[in-house]
């Protein structure tokens, strides 16, 4: 790697081996990005060509209209590689929590064969084309294999985060109306068994899931539904080990995968079946570069969108190797992770800033030397804004200087990497996740929606034709889809509710969210859903949650609550932690929670959440003119700074 001016550039010899190594290409998609996307599909397996490349009905539009594919036709038998030059060759390395447990391996034909299995089983089981099904699993083998059969068949999964409480899977369930859940009967999280069969049958009230799934992994003891509830195992083990692949429309629903609105209610965000494929495809082969004898390890979760893209769709496209880990980085040993890397020769890493923290601050210089994790060649950042130390720690103590360092911006709703540095050209400059990448086009807005100078935050905005895999609609949800997205200048650009700047050689750095959501290590929380569920507690008035800095987490909640003094202090913490993790999930837990009297409000009694956020962080609150209750500002500080004194 080579620097300039606080810039780094791939080596002459990186570049050489690179697939992408001429800037030239971004001015080529410029110029026409429909025919450039139309051209990078060229490359994929269709049953029947596209009719047209980009229809466009603001705020509607579509990609490869009247076309016909099957994502898993692409992963398989018409793999870009050749099915016969992959089919022998390893697809999936599972790595269990356990180290002397022993890892798993399938190859592209064992995958497939499995797939199909499970494909056939599902339709024995009455799901057919265009259903709805639940995937509740933690990192095992069989997540995948869930996906893939679902893909095959044309039906529709949506996956939800296996550390999701029972009512976020409920809430899920029901409104995407789901008539099968495949689950396990538990799995194992930092040397302990969860028992993930007791949430799912918690959360199966109210909905119209006829059949469970339960795949074996943990062999914990359960509680069993006779006529509903059938082992993973059992109806697959006699199943023909083929498969007919479900020919679908290029706009056909491929998935639903739920991320925090600014409501109590998360969004069903709807991705189709030919753009995510194209997406999926050339993303992850050009960022990550990826070549047939790389070992890609992405530690993102299946329940979360990276790990749609990037932990399953995107490798498996490219027909390379791919890590899927079940445990956590930092367990049982800090460098589990390095170990990992080097156990199967890891040539890309993909993880997140929070990860990235948590290895430097558990001093990770002390087990990391010239001589570990040689086989590196690029690494990855995502999920939120990286910070410029967390950057520089990343690429010089675990890349040596001489990995490029990819960091991606990207979303729920995009469904694949749109801002981002290709590795073979560059430059990557700390902090900023760079440039658009080719075919897309991105814009930093004013409030009055013109541009914005070099160096001035705005509002990050996509422009037409979008990204192929960019969402298609909020399942059975029109007005929330049309008023988050195409609202705010008009229907005719996307707003991400970003905030961005560029410099002055066009590379964007995100800055953070302007609406109402939090990302906690890279996961999407709303403040809507956190407050609905502390509300639900009887014994309290109102609330408000906000985002606050963590040096792990990148972002971690606050809550600021008014209840009605029956319990003791301590009680109603405990009680509201509580509700959290029943209604969400622990991934939502605040911080701290602050009992106060009353909350900041205007006269129209909108909460002032920015004043909240200016009380921790100790910033000038500005003009308190606007509010009904100046008074409670105060005691609000003097809580503040009791609770933090305390502990």
């Amino acid at each position: 790697m080579k620097e300039k001016e606080n810039f780094y550039y791939p080596s002459e010899e990186f570049k050489k081996r690179a697939l992408i190594n001429k800037k030239d290409v971004y001015a080529q998609a410029a110029k026409n990005p429909v025919k450039f996307w139309e051209k990078m599909a060229k490359e994929l397996f269709w049953f029947k060509k596209w009719k047209k490349g980009f229809v466009h009905n603001p705020p509607y539009f579509q990609w490869f209209s009247g076309g016909r594919i099957n994502i898993t036709s692409n992963i398989f038998e018409n793999n870009s590689l050749g099915f016969e030059r992959i089919k022998n060759k390893v697809a999936l390395i599972w790595e269990p929590e356990n180290e002397e447990e022993k890892e798993k391996k399938l190859t592209y034909y064992d995958l497939f064969r499995e797939i199909c299995r499970f494909s056939n089983a599902l339709k024995k089981l009455g799901v057919k084309k265009g259903d709805r099904v639940g995937i509740y699993l933690p990192m095992i083998p069989e997540a995948t294999v869930a996906m893939l059969a679902c893909a095959r068949l044309g039906a529709v999964h949506s996956v939800v985060f296996s550390a999701f409480s029972p009512r976020s899977l409920q809430v899920r369930l029901q409104d995407n109306e789901a008539k099968v859940l495949i689950t396990a009967d538990g799995y194992y999280r930092r040397g302990q068994i969860v028992d993930l069969k007791k949430n799912a049958d918690q959360a199966l009230d109210q909905t119209k899931v006829e059949k469970l799934i339960v795949v074996k992994r943990a062999k914990n003891k359960i509680a069993w539904q006779e006529g509903r509830d059938v082992w993973y195992e059992d109806i697959t083990k006699d199943e023909e080990d083929f498969c007919p692949a479900e020919e679908m429309d290029s706009e056909d629903m491929h998935f639903i995968l739920y991320t925090s609105g600014s409501t109590g209610k998360p969004k069903g965000c709807v991705h189709t079946c030919g753009g995510y494929a194209v997406q999926a495809y050339y993303t992850a082969k050009w960022i990550f570069d990826l070549k047939e004898d790389d070992i890609f390890w992405s530690t993102a979760d299946l329940g979360w969108i990276t790990g749609h893209t990037y932990s399953c769709y995107g490798p498996l496209l490219c027909g390379v190797s791919f890590i899927m880990f079940e445990g956590a980085p930092d367990f049982p040993v800090p460098d589990r992770w390095v170990r990992i890397i080097e156990k199967y020769g890891v040539t890309t890493f993909y993880t997140a800033p929070t990860a990235i923290r948590m290895f430097e601050q558990m001093g990770a210089e002390k087990f990391l030397n010239d001589k570990r994790m040689k086989t590196l060649q690029i690494l990855g950042s995502v999920g939120e804004p990286i910070d410029e130390a967390a950057w520089q720690w990343y690429f010089k103590e675990v890349g040596r200087e001489k990995c490029p360092l990819v960091d991606t911006w990207w979303q729920t709703e995009t469904g694949g990497i749109l801002i981002t540095a290709l590795p073979g050209i560059g430059p990557f400059k700390p902090a900023f996740a760079g440039l658009p990448f080719p075919g897309i086009k991105a814009e930093i807005l004013d409030e009055q929606g013109k541009p914005c100078p070099p160096d001035k935050q705005g509002n990050l905005v996509l422009l037409p034709p979008f990204s192929p895999s960019l969402l298609r609609g909020i399942y059975k949800n029109d007005e929330k889809y049309k008023e988050t997205y195409w609202s705010r200048y008009g229907d005719k650009i996307y707003f991400t509710s970003d905030s961005a700047y560029k410099d002055k050689e066009g590379l964007i750095r995100i800055v953070g969210r302007v609406d109402d959501v939090i990302k906690v290590a890279g996961h999407r929380v709303s403040t809507g859903e956190l407050e609905a569920a502390i509300n639900a507690h009887q014994e309290i008035t109102e609330c408000a949650v906000i985002g606050v800095a963590d040096k792990i987490k990148g972002e971690v909640p606050a809550a600021f609550v008014v209840y009605n003094g029956s319990l003791l202090p301590q009680d109603i913490k405990d009680q509201i932690i509580a509700q959290i993790k029943k209604e969400i999930g622990p991934i939502a837990l605040p911080k701290e929670v602050y009992l106060v009297k009353d909350l900041p409000k205007t006269r129209s009694g909108k909460i002032m959440r920015r004043i909240l956020k200016k009380l921790l962080t100790g910033e000038d609150l500005g003009d308190l003119s606007t509010l009904s209750n100046p008074e409670v500002v105060e005691g609000i500080k003097k809580i503040i700074g009791s609770d933090n004194s305390d502990g």
